[in-house]
Formats: structure tokens, sequence, C-alpha cells
């Protein structure tokens, strides 16, 4: 038999979590190998919105990691010069109990240092010109969040590691069986000190029963994306209104969230239904990236709904002036989430850590977290455990 080639690490998965602990173990000088099952990256790492959205993770911990992951990201795409924005957010509230979430969640937001600011219609209007201000009764505006194209990030970020960093990539090579610290990937058997599972919905492939135990569940969501729009017509801030409050950690603390979200289910009973909210933004290419819905685990099926669109492009009217708009492309994808734990730390044997459970924080948290996963494997705990 070939004797294994060998690495000081392995990572399964080219998507956004792999590529981030790729970057993050390359920086320390390992011989770094990812391999990827398809061709391509093309799972929920490409089909999101390409927000970087701290002010979508709660206070404390999370947005700290949020923050730790944005600062390192900034590093990553002025280096390797991809597009990005610093667009910062804007939350949108045009009813009552809305702009009372709103005030709740800036008051705790300002008791614990952060840079968030509560507008009304005419800050907007300088702001978000495409914003609808009929009716707008209070808007909060936070700096931080920086938008990407996850297309072109997931795409170019393989080519960026390998020239600046050594990092060997293996395309079109699905990881068969994993048995520390060898690994097969194709025909060839590879060895690695440790190995570094990111393969997110596919994880299930190689350890099923690991992840049945794991109570973590399947999520689907359906997206659209514009036409693109020519200079000037841009949206500025990445955008969301009143049914994201109910749908982000962010705000569960506010007093008045209960209140704002019986009354959507009680008027609007097919969005929780369907999990939907309406986040948009808007790439350097001009396009808008638009969504979302949740179907979880038995309820999800490989069709999708055009009620959906619907509801999402109507919801969207509400705070969106968008001129002639025109859907050019629309998908849908899955990922792993943890009904309470927003990601999930694997052990399966000596030397593998699989990471996933990030759900749709991924694009959020993929540098934070493999900052803090590489540091605390390699910096405490000794090599093989």
């Amino acid at each position: 038999m070939n004797q294994p080639v060998r690495f000081d690490d392995a990572v399964v998965g080219a998507g956004i979590l792999g590529l981030a602990h790729a970057e993050r173990l390359a920086r320390r000088g390992r011989r770094v190998i990812v391999f990827e099952r398809d061709s391509r990256a093309s799972g929920a790492s490409i089909r999101n919105f390409g927000m970087l959205w701290p002010i979508g993770q709660p206070l404390g911990g999370l947005r700290a990691l949020a923050k730790r992951s944005l600062a390192i990201w900034l590093d990553v795409l002025a280096a390797a010069g991809f597009w990005h924005e610093r667009t910062g957010s804007l939350h949108l509230a045009y009813r009552d109990d809305e702009a009372q979430v709103l005030r709740e969640f800036a008051q705790e937001s300002l008791d614990h240092g952060e840079r968030v600011e509560l507008l009304g219609a005419g800050a907007v209007g300088r702001r978000a010109p495409a914003v609808r201000l009929e009716g707008l009764q209070a808007a909060l505006w936070s700096p931080e969040e920086v938008c990407v194209d996850p297309r072109e990030v997931v795409a170019g970020l393989p080519r960026w590691l390998a020239e600046e960093h050594g990092v060997v990539f293996r395309f079109g090579t699905p990881v068969t069986r994993i048995d520390p610290p060898a690994l097969i990937a194709g025909t060839t058997p590879y060895a690695a000190e440790r190995i570094w599972v990111c393969s997110g919905d596919e994880t299930r492939l190689l350890f099923p029963d690991l992840l049945q135990r794991s109570g973590l569940v399947r999520c689907k969501l359906q997206m659209m994306r514009s036409q693109p729009y020519g200079d000037p017509w841009r949206i500025g801030p990445l955008l969301a209104a009143g049914l994201t409050l109910r749908h982000s950690a962010s705000f569960r603390n506010c007093p008045s969230l209960a209140a704002l979200t019986e009354r959507v289910a009680r008027e609007s009973p097919w969005l929780d239904r369907y999990g939907i909210h309406v986040l948009v933004a808007q790439n350097g290419r001009g396009e808008l990236s638009i969504g979302d819905s949740h179907e979880f685990d038995e309820a999800i099926e490989p069709f999708d709904k055009a009620e959906i669109e619907e509801w999402i492009l109507g919801y969207l009217g509400t705070f969106l002036t968008a001129p002639a708009l025109r859907i050019a492309s629309r998908w849908h994808g899955t990922y792993a989430k943890h009904p309470t734990e927003p990601f999930l730390i694997l052990r399966p044997a000596p030397g593998v850590r699989v990471v996933t459970g990030v759900g749709g924080a991924g694009m959020t948290l993929a540098f934070g977290l493999a900052d803090q996963v590489v540091s605390g494997e390699l910096d405490v705990l000794p090599a093989g455990m």
C-alpha cells in the first residue's frame, strides 16, 4: 500500500468555515491540506446574503466573537483584494411594537457600550434613500456591518491561501474515511496530526451517528437575487425590518418582543409557518440579495414554494423602493443548526474536531470561531488529544 501523504492539518470542506480554519492554521506556519468533495464549494457558503452581521449576535460572548471574526475578515479581504463595503446596517420599524423593541434594544446596547443609534425618518432618508419613509417610526443604525460577495470570496480564497500561505487544495476529492491520523480521500491515503471537519450539512455522511446524537436539525431557506442596478443607485446599509426582530437572537431580551411576536402570529400565521423574515443586501455588482425562509427537517422538500417568494417580495416592498425590480436568479440552500446552541464542536476521536451547526451565522462567525477553535486546540491541549 502507498505511504500516506503527510500534513500537519487536514481540513474537510472548502466552504467558509473550512477556509477560515485553513487560514488560521496556515498563519501559524502549519502545513495544511483542504479537501472538498465537489469541483468547487457550492453549499450554504455561497447561498447567502454576504452579510457580516455582528448586530445579529446577542450581546456578550457571541457578539464579541462576531466582532473578532469581522476584524479578521477585514484583514483577509484587504490582503486578498476582494470587494467589500463597510455599509453598516439599519433595522426599520413601521409599527408601534417594532419601534418599542428597537428602543429597548438600543438602550440595552448603549448600556453595554455598543455603537448604535436610533434614527428618525429624515436621518434614514439621508443614509438610505431607497428606504420607504412613509409610516417609518424609527430605525436602529449600527456602523459595524460589512457586505461581501459570497460567491467571490469562497471561490477566490483558495487561490489566495495557496499562493500566500502554501495551503494545498484537493477539489473533487471526497473524504470517505477518517481513522486518525489517517484519512482516505479519493483513492489516496493521507495522514495529518489533526483533522478538522467543517463540511456543514454533509458532515452527516462522515459521522451520521454522532450528528444524530448531537441534536442538530437541518434547515432549508429560499432566496433570490435581482438584476444588477447600475450606478449611482445603491441601497447603502444592509437592511432589515420588523419581521427580523422576532427572528434574530439579538432581540430576545427586549420586554416588548413577546407582544410583537404574538401580533405577527395572529395577523400573518403563514410567516411563522415558513419562518419568513426579510433582509436585503447589495453586492459590488449592484445585485440585490433578498430572502429568506426557514423550513426544518421533515418539512424540507426538494421543491421550492412560489408563495414563499411572493410573501418575501411583498414584504420587501413595504420598506424598499427598488425601481423595476426583476428577479434574475433564485435558489434554496440547507444548513445544520442546533435548537439552542450557536454552534457545536464535536470530538469523535483523538485529533479530530467537527465544527458545525453555525446555522445562518456562518459568514459572520467563521473566522472568529476558527480562531477560537484553533487557539483552544493548539495552545491548550497537548498534541494528539
